[in-house]
This record gives C-alpha cells, sequence and structure tokens, in this order.
C-alpha cells in the first residue's frame, strides 16, 4: 500500500534544498542559455512557506511561497519528480500551499513560469491560474 504524506516546513529542510537542485538542472535544460539570468529570481534562502510531499517515505515533489503584498502570495520552486509525474502529486502540493497562504491572510496566488515550459504552463491553467502579464 502507498502512502503519501505532506508537510509544511521551509527552506532549510534537506528533502527541499535535494528537490530544488534537481529542479534546477531539469530547468538548465530546458531554459538553456537563460537559465543563470533566471537563476536570480529562484533562491530559496528566504522561503518560510515550504509544502514536501512524500511517496512511502521518499521526497517526490515540493512547492513553497512568498509575500508579494499583503494581498498575494507566489508561488515558488513547484516540482516533482519525473517517475512520480501524472499522479496528482502537483496539485496536492499546490492545493495545500494555497490553503496555508490562505491560512496566513493571503487573498490570492499569483506564480510566474516560463513559456518554454509548457507542461507547467498546462498544469497550472488546469488548477484555473490564468494568464497575465510578467509581474517579477
Amino acid at each position: 500500500m502507498e502512502t503519501l504524506t505532506l508537510i509544511r516546513t521551509n527552506s532549510t529542510h534537506e528533502d527541499f534544498k535535494n528537490l530544488v537542485a534537481e529542479l534546477n538542472a531539469y530547468l538548465s535544460v530546458i531554459d538553456g542559455s537563460e537559465h543563470a539570468f533566471y537563476q536570480q529570481y529562484n533562491g530559496i534562502e528566504n522561503l518560510n512557506h515550504v509544502v514536501i510531499a512524500y511517496k512511502n517515505n521518499e521526497p517526490v515533489a515540493c512547492g513553497a511561497f512568498k509575500r508579494v503584498d499583503a494581498s498575494s502570495a507566489e508561488i515558488k520552486r513547484m516540482y516533482t519528480k519525473p517517475e512520480v509525474r501524472k499522479y496528482g502529486l502537483a496539485s496536492k502540493v499546490l492545493k495545500e500551499l494555497e490553503q496555508w497562504a490562505f491560512e496566513e491572510h493571503f487573498e490570492n496566488t499569483i506564480l510566474e513560469t516560463g513559456k518554454r515550459q509548457v507542461e507547467a504552463v498546462k498544469f497550472y491553467q488546469k488548477n484555473h491560474y490564468l494568464s497575465m502579464p510578467n509581474f517579477g
């Protein structure tokens, strides 16, 4: 029997750091020469709201959010290991982040993702996010 566990933590958690390292390696391939430019916006040092998903006690997905302004939180560093994609784990992580942001009195969540990240764009559209001009 498979078990799925979500934990709330912060960016100092080693499993989060390891998942983000995998995310960065993945994005460096997709973003190509633009990856170094985007990295300046993707530091994890001050992320105090992190969710990690564990499947059978193995870390397999993560995400975070940070304050943008008094009413908005930005979803950051969403990642699911390739071998467990298409099982709804990313949606569970996203919903947990949205719930936590609501508990912290944010009225909405926003995010930014690259157009080259076609799977990510489809995922966020499926989860009711709308396209808008870049804000970062």
